[in-house]
């Protein structure tokens, strides 16, 4: 069976959770999942934590503990980037079930990564491999090469407050 393509986008929460649930499924099945997270370095978060528990569960942070600056990203950021992006094309090499490269539009979008080399990554995908990009802002093009995409909307919220075990 061909491998998707799949983006979470959306100015709402929810984008890595859905991308975690799809992960904790495939793992149920036996499936390897490996997660590769853009502009995220905070190894207190739940899908890190779990990281030696779950079996066929890797996850890779390619960021800083401080959040980046969108509209001014550093030299520090985009070295990251660029170097998340070299290690999910050497993680496609070994075909895993599910790679998630998390937060990976918002990074095409500030301009850490070009947008062109995250297009070649998903056209040198292994066809039995399927990919989830998750991120604010995905980019047209990105959309447009996806099998599925899923825009995340928010209806309300009562607090600003990030809960532990739900927002990270």
């Amino acid at each position: 069976m061909k491998g998707r393509v799949i983006v979470y986008t959306g100015e709402a929460q929810g984008k890595t959770t859905a991308s975690l649930g799809v992960a904790l499924r495939s793992i149920a099945h036996g499936k390897r999942v490996v997660i590769i997270q853009f502009m995220k370095g905070r190894k207190d978060t739940g899908e890190y934590l779990i990281k030696d528990v779950l079996p066929n569960y890797e996850i890779h942070q390619f960021g800083r503990k401080d959040f980046v600056d969108l509209s001014n990203p550093d030299d520090e950021d985009k070295r990251l980037a660029r170097e998340a992006l070299n290690f999910a094309k050497e993680k496609l090499k070994e075909k895993p079930f599910l790679l998630i490269l998390d937060e990976i539009n918002i990074a095409c979008h500030t301009n850490l990564i070009p947008i062109e080399d995250v297009i070649d990554l998903i056209k040198s995908k292994p066809e039995e491999t399927n990919l989830i990009l998750t991120g604010r802002y995905a980019d047209e093009k990105l959309i447009e090469l996806a099998d599925i995409v899923t825009e995340m909307k928010e209806v309300k919220r009562s607090s600003v407050d990030a809960v532990e075990g739900i927002e990270f």
